[in-house]
């Protein structure tokens, strides 16, 4: 998938652990592990603004896109 998480970083910085961030913005641990091991198929923007409350992070500091190696998008994404 081009979007890699780099969720574990903002953790780590802030000495924070899943179990706490999962109570801090009313999701299940699980659901932390399922984002921060990169198998979501989706965030929602008020997930993402809590963790990025909760960790005082930018959206940019937890997901980054990586074109696929040949340059271009994944199947599935829009282009012009």
């Amino acid at each position: 998938m081009p979007i890699d998480v780099h969720l574990d970083e903002q953790l780590r910085r802030s000495e924070l652990t899943v179990a706490e961030l999962a109570a801090a913005i009313g999701i299940t641990p699980a659901n932390v592990f399922v984002l921060k091991n990169g198998r979501a198929k989706a965030v929602r923007f008020t997930t993402l603004a809590a963790i990025c409350e909760v960790l005082a992070c930018q959206p940019a500091d937890i997901l980054t896109y990586r074109a696929d190696d040949d340059g271009t998008a994944s199947p599935g994404v829009l282009s012009e």
